[in-house]
């Protein structure tokens, strides 16, 4: 879906044969190769959903490419993982292609089902 909204060098991890590598060994490829992370594995990286950076990997960072985290319900199938991810390519382009040490959280609200937007600083300045 990236490679046809035009991110020609977007990759994934099972393109490059690292599906099961730990979160903390796909961090350095990340930061050696400047790639903005897509994840429904959001808690990981950014920590948890009241208190991002208080944890996760991305918490320990100066510099980031960004971080994109799709939230939804345990078991999220395909489909409503590419709705998350469509809103979030429509949000990355209105913010011309920048999330230098951004996150942006796209969750569905397993309350009333809207999908809420949250971009922030990690690390906060």
């Amino acid at each position: 879906m990236a490679i046809e909204r035009g991110y020609w060098n977007s990759t994934s991890v099972r393109r490059r044969g690292l599906q099961g590598t730990p979160d903390w060994k796909l961090l350095p490829i990340l930061m050696a190769e400047d790639r903005t992370l897509v994840t429904k594995n959001s808690v990981d990286f950014r920590g948890p959903a009241d208190a991002p950076g208080s944890k996760g990997l991305y918490g320990a960072l100066d510099l980031h490419a960004g971080l994109i985290c799709l939230n939804g319900p345990p078991g999220m199938d395909l489909d409503l993982q590419k709705t998350l991810f469509t809103i979030a390519l429509d949000k990355l382009a209105a913010l011309d292609n920048d999330l230098t040490n951004r996150v942006l959280d796209v969750t569905l609200d397993a309350e009333d089902g809207d999908i809420v937007l949250r971009l922030y600083d990690l690390p906060k300045p």
